[in-house]
C-alpha cells in the first residue's frame, strides 16, 4: 500500500532457570479459567522462583518503580510475600476480588492443618471441585449410601484412601481417619446422603496429611 507500518516488540520473557516464559512450555498458565483454574493462575506465582519474582513483578504489576522497590525493600527477607502480593494483584486484576476470595478458601482448606469443619462448609460446589482437581479424589456409586454404608466398606471397597479394611479398622482405631472435618470415632459408623456436602462431596482424612474427595456419582 506504499504506507508506513508500525510495530511494537518486547524482549522475551525468561526466567531465572534461562528457559521462556510462554504458551507452549510446560507448566504455562492461561487467563481463560477452563484452562487455567483461578486456584492453579494463583499458585503459579506463589510458587515462581524467588528469583524470578523481581522480573515478573516489573512485567506485570501496575505499581510504580518508586513502590516497587519500596516493596522489595520491605519484603528483602520474605520473599513469600513478595510472590503473594504479586499473586494476588495477578488474580483480582484478571479474575476478580470475588474469586480471589474464593481462591484463598480452597488455599486455607489446603494448607492450613487446623482448618475447620465450618471453613469447608462455607465452600460452594465449584470450591469443592476445585480442591478434588487438586487432592487424590475417588467415585463412588451414590447408591451405597441408599442405607447408610459403613465407614470401613466405603473406604476400601469404594476407594483408594486405605488398601484394605484393615487398614481401615487400624486408622479408625488410631484416630487418623475424617469425613468432613470430624473424626470417626468407631468402626460402625454409617455415611449417609445428608454427609454429602452439595449432595455430591464428601472430604476424607487419613491422619494430618493425607486429604482425599470423593464424589457420590449417578
Amino acid at each position: 500500500l506504499n504506507e508506513k507500518a508500525y510495530a511494537v516488540t518486547t524482549p522475551l520473557l525468561t526466567k531465572a532457570d534461562g528457559s521462556k516464559f510462554g504458551k507452549s512450555t510446560e507448566g504455562n498458565i492461561w487467563l481463560d479459567p477452563e484452562l487455567t483454574t483461578p486456584y492453579q493462575f494463583y499458585q503459579f506465582w506463589i510458587n515462581a522462583a524467588d528469583a524470578d519474582i523481581p522480573k515478573f513483578t516489573r512485567y506485570f504489576t501496575l505499581h510504580t518503580q518508586e513502590e516497587i522497590e519500596a516493596r522489595e525493600s520491605m519484603y528483602a527477607d520474605n520473599p513469600l510475600e513478595l510472590k503473594r502480593l504479586l499473586a494476588e494483584e495477578l488474580t483480582i486484576r484478571i479474575h476478580s476480588e470475588e474469586v480471589y476470595q474464593s481462591v484463598l478458601k480452597v488455599t486455607e482448606l489446603l494448607f492450613n492443618r487446623k482448618a475447620s469443619k465450618e471453613q469447608l462448609m462455607t465452600l460452594s460446589e465449584s470450591e469443592l471441585k476445585t480442591v478434588a482437581a487438586e487432592i487424590p479424589s475417588f467415585t463412588f456409586p451414590r447408591a451405597v449410601l441408599t442405607n447408610g454404608a459403613n465407614i470401613v466398606d466405603l473406604l476400601a471397597e469404594h476407594t483408594q484412601v486405605v488398601a484394605s479394611k484393615g487398614d481401615a479398622r487400624r486408622a479408625i482405631k488410631g484416630n487418623a481417619i475424617s469425613v468432613n472435618k470430624e473424626k470417626i470415632s468407631g468402626q460402625d459408623a454409617v455415611i449417609n446422603h445428608e454427609a454429602l456436602l452439595h449432595g455430591k462431596y464428601l472430604m476424607v482424612e487419613n491422619g494430618k496429611k493425607n486429604k482425599f474427595m470423593l464424589e457420590a456419582t449417578g
